[in-house]
């Protein structure tokens, strides 16, 4: 009975680490259907008895404004050409805070983020965190950063139903995600922490705050003249 239960346990691992690599290779050039986020989403209006039409467009990576892709690295990761799915830095700075007696903030990457809302669930458990892990190392190992930021800029959530650079842009402002303006792109990235509970059509003052600081870095940063460093990845 335990050498079943044995070659059992080891016959789903290798099953789930070969369909993990399958679907990580097919996505790699494959525009994604959906993502794991938006099916939570519709169970969860589902359950709710709240009926939810999802808005998902995918753009190519070239359509998109690079002042909006300059604007999210700048407010969510602004060392992602230089990790490799995971910034110590950051993980660092989050754990001394946190020592101190601050309250916990978020250290995900953009890669990180994107392997949650493509393959996983929601939540804090540490399975969960596991698996993140490792498909954040399989997306860095065989997509690139170039995909990465491409497949985060189209399956993001921005509001209810509303995922993707295309969508938001046309839900908050009525343009394309290649017409952005520079304003617009960074009020966008400012309600990321929190896309359910902020505008960028109605920004509070906090939002605006945050817009001009994400400016701010953009700037610091070079311009749209540092995505060039994710061509050299």
């Amino acid at each position: 009975m335990l050498a079943f239960v044995r070659r059992l346990i080891w016959r789903s691992v290798l099953a789930f680490l070969l369909l993990s690599i399958a679907l990580v290779l097919l996505f790699r050039v494959v525009p994604l259907p959906g993502s794991m986020i938006m099916v939570e989403r519709k169970v969860q209006s589902w359950m709710a008895s709240e009926p939810l039409r999802l808005d998902y467009q995918w753009r190519s990576l070239e359509a998109l404004s690079g002042t909006a892709k300059m604007a999210v690295i700048a407010a969510e990761d602004q060392r992602f050409p230089t990790h490799h799915g995971f910034d110590f830095v950051e993980i660092r700075r989050a754990f001394q805070t946190s020592r101190n007696g601050g309250r916990l903030r978020g250290a995900s990457t953009l890669s990180q983020q994107t392997a949650k809302n493509v393959f996983l669930w929601s939540g804090r458990s540490w399975l969960r965190k596991g698996f993140e892990a490792w498909f954040t190392l399989l997306i860095e190992l065989f997509w690139g950063k170039q995909r990465i930021l491409e497949v985060y800029l189209n399956i993001a959530e921005w509001d209810r139903g509303v995922f993707g650079l295309q969508a938001a842009s046309q839900h908050y402002f009525g343009v394309s995600a290649g017409a952005l303006s520079t304003r617009q792109a960074s009020l966008l990235a400012a309600i990321l922490p929190s896309p359910l509970t902020r505008s960028a059509a109605r920004p509070s003052a906090s939002v605006e705050q945050r817009s001009r600081w994400i400016q701010q870095q953009v700037r610091n940063l070079g311009g749209t003249s540092y995505l060039k460093r994710l061509d050299a990845d």
